[in-house]
């Protein structure tokens, strides 16, 4: 029995040291220089949380419409007079797609998420977000590093001949759609870190492995 507690110790341990470093240690290590911002050239996006997961928010301008043209062929209404906001999501498919609400949570999806699923992309429009809101973060980016960023986004779509793919009948409700995404999802690299790794594409230092909304928002507010 002290075997095995002692074994369970040093791995709560090495966990809390990896949680620990992965936050307090920043990536990239040192600072490239902020990029030269201009009222003309630069760009605000938001990195959007909740318990479990993060989201980016891009702005729905002429960029990002000719950019990411091929979401609104998918039925993402980029030309909607109300859309202020372009938002984006990475995450496990069973997850994603089976657990709209917390009351839709099932065991099987938390499996798939605690062990390797394939991955998805969860786009929606949205209106005015407060940025004063606690659970938004907002950043501004030069127009290289946002171009960077919706190359990062394109990038990350499954692509059959050329095309995103999208999920069919897979939304949760009118103004958003789901998509195949590359990757696989895990509980140690998910939603959050590719989160991270989408705005370090933007020149925004996260922490070296951030995995859970908490770590990566400490992070950011440490190195931006």
């Amino acid at each position: 029995m002290g075997g095995v507690i002692r074994w369970l110790f040093r791995l709560v341990l090495l966990a809390v040291l990896a949680v620990v470093g992965g936050t307090f240690i920043p990536r990239p290590l040192f600072s490239p220089g902020e990029a030269a911002l201009d009222a003309a050239g630069s760009r605000r996006i938001l990195v959007l949380s909740n318990p479990i997961h993060t989201d980016i928010a891009v702005p729905l301008d002429d960029e990002t419409r000719a950019g990411l043209s091929f979401l609104g062929q998918a039925g993402i209404p980029l030309a909607s007079p109300d859309a202020e906001w372009l938002i984006f999501g990475w995450g496990g498919r069973a997850f994603y797609l089976e657990t709209p609400h917390w009351a839709d949570l099932k065991p099987m999806p938390v499996l798939r998420a605690l062990t390797l699923d394939r991955s998805v992309l969860h786009v929606d429009v949205a209106g005015h977000i407060p940025e004063q809101h606690p659970a938004v973060q907002a950043f501004d980016v030069s127009s290289g590093e946002f171009t960077a960023l919706l190359g990062f986004i394109g990038g990350s779509f499954e692509k059959r001949n050329g095309e995103a793919t999208p999920i069919a009948d897979a939304a949760y409700g009118v103004t958003d759609r789901f998509f195949e995404a590359k990757g696989y999802f895990n509980a140690l690299f998910g939603c959050n870190t590719w989160t991270a790794a989408a705005l370090r594409a933007a020149g925004i230092r996260t922490g070296l492995w951030n995995p859970v909304p908490e770590t990566l928002k400490l992070s950011l507010a440490l190195y931006n």
